[in-house]
C-alpha cells in the first residue's frame, strides 16, 4: 500500500480558486455533505502518535478509516487504509471501549487536476480550505506534482494539522486545557 501525500492550505476564496482550477482543465468529480466522527482508541494516545481512526459518512456511503502518523514535516504523507462499512459498525467500536473524540461536518466539492484530487473543503467552525492529494505509486512523484500545482495555483504554505487538530485546538482556547 502506498502511502496517501496530502497537502492543505488554507483558503479565502474557494470559488475563485475553482475558477483557476477550471482554467486549467481541472474536472469536478463529485461534491457531498461530510461527517467525519473521530475516535480515542481505549489504551493509546493517538494524538501521542499521530494516528486517527475516523468514520465518514458522505451521502449514503460510511467508510472507517485509519491514518498513520505523518512521514514527513511538509506534506501530511502517511498510510490511509479505508474500508466502505455497515453504519453499525460505530456500535462494535463503542462496544470495545473506543470513544468519540468530535464530529466535523464540511461541504467538500472534489475535483481532479491530472493526477492530483483537489478538494474544496468548507469546514463548520473552522473556514474553507483546499487539499491536494496524490495517490500514486511514488512518494517524491507525488510531492513533486502536488508542489507544481501549488505553485500554478498560486497557493502558498501549507497545515499540516488535520481538521480535527485545529477543531480541538479552537475548543481549548476558548474553554482552556481539557
Amino acid at each position: 500500500m502506498c502511502p496517501e501525500v496530502e497537502v492543505k492550505v488554507a483558503c479565502k476564496d474557494l470559488n475563485e480558486l475553482e475558477k483557476r482550477l477550471m482554467k486549467q482543465g481541472a474536472m469536478v468529480v463529485g461534491e457531498a455533505l461530510q461527517e467525519d466522527v473521530y475516535f480515542a482508541h481505549p489504551c493509546r494516545d493517538f494524538g501521542t502518535s499521530d494516528e486517527a481512526l475516523r468514520i465518514r459518512r458522505s451521502g449514503e456511503e460510511w467508510r472507517l478509516t485509519y491514518k498513520g502518523p505523518k512521514l514527513d514535516r511538509e506534506t501530511k504523507t502517511r498510510e490511509e487504509l479505508e474500508i466502505v462499512i455497515d453504519p453499525e459498525v460505530r456500535t462494535i467500536l463503542e462496544k470495545l471501549g473506543f470513544e468519540e473524540v468530535m464530529s466535523i461536518h464540511k461541504r467538500r466539492k472534489i475535483l481532479t487536476l491530472g493526477e492530483i484530487e483537489v478538494s474544496l473543503d468548507r469546514v463548520e467552525g473552522l473556514g474553507d480550505f483546499v487539499e491536494l492529494e496524490y495517490k500514486g505509486e511514488s512518494v517524491e512523484i507525488g510531492r513533486r506534482s502536488i508542489f507544481q500545482a501549488m505553485e500554478r495555483l498560486g497557493l502558498e504554505g501549507s497545515e499540516r494539522r488535520s481538521y480535527l487538530e485545529l477543531l480541538l485546538n479552537i475548543k481549548i482556547e476558548k474553554t482552556g486545557p481539557l
